[in-house]
């Protein structure tokens, strides 16, 4: 294994709970909602998916529908889409629907996993090359360096830099020549069956982890540093070419 591909969200990081959100924009907005409508108004953004990188939309809107599959291939899709969703729950300030969209990339808004810093600062003491492969419609690197994780990170290759998204694999291709690595000698490391599987299709192999929050997923990065590259017809996990039987979420998990 000369190098590492992660995704981002639900991977390395983890989003904050849909009512933190609301709250920090209803702070920033200077607007008060009582206890039990922050409540409510919480839980209409969460089935709508409102939050990027938390659950998916329990259903589409036609207003939404026809960008919601491309979303990740540039910014303004990616704002269209999740304003989109947010506008479908009324809210008390018209601001707000802006406002919580650019609350998400905050990095406040986003913690790593405990086990975030070891993997990855392991893997750079082995000399291993890491790359960060992300359906994503923002700048994540903000995020790695604030939370100290960015010396730790060879490249980054995100979908709406380069207008394709996973599991299109010129996107995998694109990270393993910044780190000069052959697809057959990478594992990338995702929590979307579909998106980040599409790495399978260079030879690279791929390893699996479940998107939980972070208190729920302590150590499901450390086995990321047992794993050694296996031939093709035998993938790390038991993925490879091969179709997993795990269903993804509603609608595809939002950004990754």
């Amino acid at each position: 294994m000369t190098a590492v591909l992660f995704d981002f969200s639900g991977t390395l990081f983890r989003v904050e709970s849909t009512e933190s959100w609301l709250r920090g924009a209803l702070a920033e907005a200077r607007v008060e909602l009582a206890e039990a409508e922050l409540a409510e108004a919480a839980q209409a953004l969460e089935a709508m998916g409102a939050l990027p990188g938390g659950s998916g939309p329990s259903w589409l809107p036609e207003d939404v529908a026809s960008v919601w599959g491309v979303r990740d291939k540039s910014a303004e899709l990616h704002r269209a889409a999740y304003t989109g969703l947010s506008r479908h729950v009324p809210l008390p300030d018209d601001r707000l629907h802006d406002m919580l969209y650019d609350r998400h990339m905050a990095p406040a808004a986003w913690v790593p996993y405990p086990d975030t810093a070891e993997v990855l600062g392991t893997l750079r003491e082995r000399g291993i090359g890491v790359g960060v492969v992300s359906n994503i419609g923002w700048d994540i690197r903000p995020v790695f360096r604030e939370h100290g994780l960015d010396p730790y990170v060879d490249t980054y290759v995100l979908s709406y830099e380069h207008g394709v998204q996973k599991p299109d694999p010129r996107l995998f291709r694109t990270a393993c020549a910044a780190l000069d690595a052959d697809p057959r000698d990478v594992v990338m490391v995702g929590d979307d069956r579909r998106a980040d599987g599409g790495a399978a299709t260079l030879g690279c192999a791929v390893h699996f982890v479940d998107h939980l929050p972070a208190a729920q997923r302590p150590d499901g990065l450390r086995p990321v540093l047992d794993l050694e590259l296996v031939s093709a017809g035998a993938r790390t996990n038991g993925i490879g070419p091969q179709r997993s039987d795990r269903p993804n979420n509603r609608h595809n998990r939002p950004d990754k």
